[in-house]
């Protein structure tokens, strides 16, 4: 390992099907090592995971790392958003952990939100209308489910928070996760008593809040990591959050990520508050806030289509008037829980690129939907739409995000931008500067810009169609069957 210009930090990302660490020159953004470790999820009707897995990950990425990792000076965790974690007295998981994609709770979001005044009470009280991804909901089904799991739990965590607690001890989280819970009071900055009266959860179950830029712990000296002693960990934050740190984000600049889902975000100096639902009022890391829109359908569901079809997931075609709704574990934008995926418009000479093309068109059109509730009235819509995650190098996402938004779309050089402000977070706890100015100092948002095309609005118009008129089916979708 060459020297390094200034103190190393460790950046994590735990994510629904891995965990990735990278190891930071602070000064440089340089990345020294990176390690990286699968999870599992289950199938079936929900999405769950073993915690104690996400840690094992976290241990064997780490390990990877070498000498860097024990030479780091900070360390932050960025997980996936949401997720219900519920831990026993000892500290060990009561049942595996309800994952963001896990939709079973839709009938307890439903019954939520009518119970607590409807969507506009909700969204100017959380900044969100609750579905079946947010924690709060996650919690009612499981009171009413596994009743006798809900009386063993003697804490209650995110994701990041459960990692972050293995590292120092300490029961933790930080405003940019907490607000996608559902009994976090955006107005405030408090958790909300009454709504967790109303779904029977102590709040002394929950975890301290740490502020931006405050210390979370430091590294406990009991258990086989690669850290030093006193390793200082940072507040961590929801993997959305870190993303927007990783990129230096400034207000107004639109990102559309593609990953596991699909997320369309941007920073606002504006606390918001959406009673549609189709955009939650997320907090960012920082002390500004993140409005973003989440679909539970796009890489997966994209790269399904493409192996039932028998096709490389590029191998798309023009033409034709096909259209494809990609639903396939449910969707949260548009608010379909129990919706399955959708085929219209099959022809004889429909060929097998055409509906390949259609899946892309079906995702995309979902996330570009809820752009402009996202973005700030005042916001320039010629800025380029930073696209991120695992799909953005894809030619055949690129191309399909240019002809649907007609905007230029930049695609950052920079690899693993959750971890990578993670590490941010982490480095700013050394330096004491915004964990996004170190960002940008780190240049991590440069890349190609990808000229405008003309929008294809004949798409567009032709999928709300679609949409709009199969929407009874599409709420029925398959239960009771």
């Amino acid at each position: 390992m060459s020297a390094a210009e200034g103190p190393l930090v460790v950046g994590v990302d735990s994510s629904t099907q891995s965990t990735k660490v990278l190891v930071v020159d602070a000064a440089t953004g340089r990345v020294v090592a990176s390690g990286h470790a699968p999870h599992t999820v289950s199938g079936g009707a929900g999405r769950e995971s073993d915690p104690r897995q996400w840690w094992d990950a976290l241990r064997a990425a780490l390990h990877s790392c070498g000498e860097a990792a024990h030479e780091a000076a900070a360390v932050s965790v960025a997980g996936q958003q949401h997720g219900l974690v519920t831990l026993d007295g000892r500290g060990e998981p009561v049942r595996p952990a309800l994952l963001w994609n896990d939709v079973r709770s839709a009938p307890q979001a439903r019954r939520l939100v009518a119970e607590l005044g409807g969507a506009t009470a909700w969204s100017e009280r959380t900044g969100s209308v609750p579905g079946a991804s947010f924690t709060v909901t996650k919690w009612a089904w499981l009171a009413e489910n596994e009743p006798e799991a809900a009386r063993s739990t003697a804490a209650v965590r995110l994701p990041h928070d459960y990692l972050t607690g293995r590292l120092t001890g300490e029961g933790t989280t930080d405003r940019g996760d907490a607000s996608g819970t559902g009994w976090w009071a955006s107005a405030t900055e408090t958790y909300d008593e009454d709504v967790l009266g109303r779904v029977g959860l102590d709040p002394a179950l929950l975890p301290r809040l740490v502020r931006p830029g405050e210390v979370a712990g430091t590294v406990r000296d009991v258990h086989d990591l690669p850290f030093s002693k006193g390793t200082l960990v940072a507040p961590g934050t929801g993997d959305n959050a870190a993303a927007a740190l990783g990129l230096g984000l400034r207000p107004g600049t639109p990102v559309l990520s593609l990953g596991t889902s699909g997320t369309v975000y941007a920073v606002s100096v504006h606390r918001p508050a959406d009673p549609s639902g189709t955009v939650a009022g997320f907090a960012d890391a920082r002390g500004d806030w993140l409005p973003l829109a989440c679909t539970l359908n796009c890489t997966l569901a994209v790269d399904r289509i493409a192996a039932l079809l028998g096709r490389d997931r590029e191998a798309v075609e023009p033409g034709g008037a096909v259209t494809l709704l990609p639903y396939l574990d449910g969707e949260r934008t548009p608010n379909l829980p129990d919706a399955s995926g959708l085929l219209h418009g099959l022809r004889h000479d429909t060929t097998a690129g055409q509906l390949l093309q259609a899946a892309y068109d079906g995702a995309v059109h979902s996330l570009l939907g809820a752009l402009d509730r996202v973005l700030d009235q005042d916001a320039d819509r010629t800025t380029p739409l930073l696209l991120i995650g695992g799909g953005a190098r894809g030619t055949a996402w690129q191309q399909t995000v240019r002809r649907l938004s007609g905007r230029p779309v930049q695609v950052p050089e920079a690899r693993e931008l959750v971890a990578l402000g993670a590490a941010a977070q982490a480095a700013a706890l050394l330096t004491g500067e915004d964990p996004a100015a170190v960002a940008r100092r780190w240049r991590t948002a440069d890349g190609p810009v990808l000229a405008a095309v003309e929008r294809d609005d004949t798409t567009l118009a032709r999928i709300s169609g679609v949409l709009s008129d199969a929407a009874p089916l599409l709420e029925r979708g398959t239960r009771n069957h």
